[in-house]
């Protein structure tokens, strides 16, 4: 994701030029990984710039700070319309959105709190080479060597920055043996997730979905996509899924902020179903794209205008 500046990014409380927006070499976060983050993204709608899942995101961002000791110096209503105003002060019609929460800078050691917590949001437009392409013919995937973090190591229902480091060496490996993505297990084999993305099969009309208790995070999308199966009359299934499953799988998608619905042709270089985007699949994305970009009555509830 190659980032195109906006003209402003929320910078603890006020709106600040993009290149001023600095942080110190010593900031504690850059050492100890003590931060949380959100990925949200605004969509044009007929009826302009709309935010998907903003009340959610932001409880998600609440919820990582509790869960990681970080005391986020805002309210929700405060981060919630801060990021509706860097979107509209950013001129964007469509952006990806990142809320930043982390220790910043004030003394060195792992004991974080003698350090500030600071918040940035920033905007950004989101160019996504071969969409049509990815979405129709999807992406191939391997299976890590790495494995998602046994429970009491890490918390994997923060999105917290410590997290990542395991993601990118899945994907980094992934790239390394020709896949496009990689896929993790969980620390007693099963089914996790990508390495930033929620996982789903199709197996005999059925979507099934690794359980939070399969260290995964769990995504906003994620969400949404279960309810758009269950308004499309697919019946859902949560529950642990052995390795096994991803060779027979009728179908296959990752989801995601960024992945939004992308299909999974093979996973280590055996075929997902006849290896391209399944019936099953392309029902979900033409349903979900069509909420998002606000070309169905928002039944949900899931967009929150910008109103520019």
């Amino acid at each position: 994701m190659k980032l195109n500046p906006s003209p402003y990014i929320w910078f603890n409380g006020e709106l600040v030029a993009w290149e001023k927006a600095q942080v110190h070499v010593l900031t504690h976060a850059l050492h100890y990984a003590s931060s949380v983050f959100e990925g949200i993204r605004a969509y044009p709608t007929p009826r302009g710039p709309a935010v998907l899942g903003l009340d959610e995101h932001v409880e998600r961002l609440f919820d990582s700070c509790r869960i990681v000791h970080l005391p986020i110096p805002y309210t929700p209503a405060r981060i919630r319309d801060a990021v509706l105003e860097t979107v509209r002060e950013n001129g964007h019609d469509a952006c990806y959105i990142r809320p930043l929460v982390y220790r910043g800078y004030g003394a060195l050691g792992v004991w974080p709190e003698e350090n500030p917590v600071e918040v940035a949001i920033a905007t950004f437009p989101w160019v996504k080479p071969n969409e049509r392409e990815l979405y129709e013919n999807g992406i191939t995937v391997g299976v890590s060597s790495w494995r998602r973090m046994a429970p009491d190591t890490l918390p994997a229902m923060a999105k917290s920055a410590g997290n990542y480091v395991n993601s990118a060496l899945v994907v980094m490996e992934a790239k390394r043996h020709g896949y496009g993505e990689g896929l993790v297990l969980d620390v007693d084999g099963y089914v996790s997730e990508g390495s930033g993305q929620n996982v789903f099969l199709v197996h005999d009309g059925r979507l099934w979905t690794p359980p939070v208790g399969s260290s995964i995070l769990a995504g906003i999308t994620r969400r949404y996509v279960l309810q758009v199966a269950r308004d499309l009359g697919v019946e859902t299934v949560e529950q642990r899924i052995p390795r096994e499953m991803l060779y027979t799988a009728d179908e296959a998608f990752f989801t995601g902020t960024v992945a939004e619905v992308t299909p999974i042709r093979s996973f280590d270089a055996v075929p997902v179903g006849s290896g391209a985007r399944g019936p099953i699949t392309r029902s979900i994305q033409e349903r979900f794209f069509a909420l998002a970009r606000g070309q169905a009555v928002d039944v949900h509830g899931w967009l929150t205008p910008v109103r520019v």
